[in-house]
């Protein structure tokens, strides 16, 4: 990771990865779901951006952005997020990781890893496909058979919209899914 690049492309969308703190699975409840919503409507007073997809998984997020046509600094939104969601998650009572001498010198508190990953999407394929993927990741993990029954996610906002169908994603005799999107 130490070799990490990032591609900062103005007015790119782009696939996220964020992973709490040694995996805690602190995310999926409606605390979390608060708080982040919280965050983001913060960073996005100053540093606007869209958030096509997300996905709340217990122990991390999936969302994909598109940002500004004249700005491309996505590390400095999550900075901003991460930072807000942890004051008020801890100040509402949440957990966190035990604290090593490193995290108290650099005052890190212990909710996020440090980094994300982020991939920018190539073409509509490319997104399509990332877009699919965090709308199915609560399956793919087990925490339910069907994409709608997981509360945490756009993928409700995407069928009210026709994006996808209400039964999209679901587990069809216990090993296969069957995906179909509203436009087929």
């Amino acid at each position: 990771m130490a070799d990490c690049r990032r591609c900062y492309v103005p007015g790119g969308s782009y696939f996220f990865t964020v992973v709490t703190e040694r995996r805690e699975g602190i995310l999926a409840n409606d605390t979390a779901r608060d708080c982040l919503r919280e965050a983001i409507r913060h960073c996005r007073l100053t540093l606007p951006f869209a958030v096509d997809a997300l996905v709340m998984m217990p122990d991390h997020i999936h969302t994909i952005w598109t940002l500004p046509p004249d700005d491309g600094d996505f590390s400095k939104r999550w900075g901003v997020i991460k930072k807000h969601f942890t004051q008020h998650w801890l100040m509402l009572g949440g957990a966190e990781q035990n604290l090593s001498a490193s995290r108290l010198r650099y005052r890190r508190r212990g909710v996020w890893q440090r980094r994300f990953w982020d991939h920018l999407l190539r073409d509509e394929r490319d997104y399509q496909n990332h877009f699919d993927y965090l709308h199915f990741n609560p399956v793919k993990h087990g925490l339910v058979k069907n994409v709608a029954d997981w509360p945490y996610s756009s993928f409700h906002h995407w069928v009210e919209q026709g994006v996808y169908m209400a039964n999209w994603g679901a587990v069809m005799d216990g090993s296969s899914f069957k995906i179909e999107t509203a436009g087929e």
